[in-house]
């Protein structure tokens, strides 16, 4: 079994519901033992858009950080994403190195990820689906940080959404 556990924020609000689907069966082609939580729609936030779906990925991998991070950029690739868009755009899929094992780094990426800790959409599912796993910096869990979330007016709520094979 791979030894490193990787938490990874996935978005999409472009054909939302395909690029969930298929961007499942991508991670799941990469990583091992991967369990999602559910999806969640969300408003877009610093920009004109459709809303997203938004949920949070868990799976094993025995690849290096940087490896992750050119793996997860490549899937997006895959699905069409151009990484020449700017940072507040609609996207096809969105994929995000949250954590890996309880790593703190500044490269190759930032690590843990700070959307954690101020994003409704990354911290919602990540505390459903790992209520009791702490954050490296904060020292707090997941269901911690979630319940002691300030709303900042970002609007989530559970999507109409069931996973089942594409």
């Amino acid at each position: 079994m791979a030894h490193n556990k990787i938490l990874i924020s996935v978005g999409s609000n472009i054909d939302r519901e395909k690029h969930t689907r298929t961007g499942l069966l991508s991670l799941k082609c990469h990583f091992a033992n991967l369990s999602c939580s559910s999806v969640y729609e969300s408003e877009a936030i610093g920009f004109d858009g459709s809303a997203f779906y938004n949920w949070v990925a868990l799976a094993y991998t025995d690849i290096s950080v940087a490896q992750v991070s050119d793996t997860l950029k490549q899937i997006e690739r895959e699905h069409g994403r151009t990484h020449t868009e700017k940072k507040r755009c609609s996207r096809t899929l969105d994929l995000d190195l949250l954590t890996y094992n309880q790593l703190v780094c500044s490269e190759p990426v930032l690590l843990p990820r700070a959307e954690i800790l101020y994003s409704a959409f990354v911290l919602k599912p990540l505390a459903e689906l790992q209520p009791e796993e702490v954050h490296p910096v904060t020292g707090q869990s997941y269901r911690q940080l979630w319940q002691q979330f300030n709303d900042t007016g970002q609007h989530l709520w559970p999507a109409n959404f069931t996973w089942r094979e594409v």
